[in-house]
């Protein structure tokens, strides 16, 4: 099912279990996991966009792999706050994923995940080359540690 709130969310995860960030862009996602209690999101991999049929059975099988709670995918909105285009396909994308899965969906503002990655690849001197590489999933792993930290926020304001 697809959460927009992040309340929502929490409260159709388990107690327990991993999670998965998504950076979904036309030609790749990045993808982050996260621990089991949910603390520290790392980078994963990035997997290049084919079909949606195809990109789908390829995150599900990795969500199977690692015991995946719940997926975060980062909801692409304008620098104003409104949704475009973007946010529709993020949405649509989400939609038919939870027609494939029992798995908790949640959304997370990304603006400025990308950013971010940038910065800290850059800060880390990283090469060109190499920041293309992982940048998507870094930024994956930017917007999984904002949910992150806003689970845990909850936890202590119930």
């Amino acid at each position: 099912m697809v959460h927009d709130a992040p309340d929502a969310f929490a409260d159709a995860l388990p107690a327990v279990g991993a999670l998965m960030g998504l950076d979904l862009g036309d030609k790749t996602i990045g993808l982050a996991v996260s621990d089991l209690q949910r603390s520290v999101a790392t980078p994963l991999e990035t997997i290049r966009r084919r079909k949606f049929g195809l990109d789908a059975a390829r995150l599900l099988d990795l969500a199977a792999a690692r015991d995946i709670a719940g997926l975060v995918l980062g909801l692409p909105r304008n620098m104003d706050g409104s949704e475009g285009p973007r946010c529709q396909s993020t949405r649509a994308f989400a939609r038919n994923l939870s027609r494939l899965t029992d798995l908790p969906i949640g959304f997370w503002d990304e603006r400025l995940s990308t950013v971010a990655a940038e910065r800290a690849l850059l800060e880390a001197d990283t090469t060109r080359k190499r920041r293309a590489q992982v940048i998507d999933h870094v930024a994956a792993s930017y917007i999984l540690q904002g949910m992150l930290d806003r689970l845990h926020h909850m936890k202590g304001t119930r």
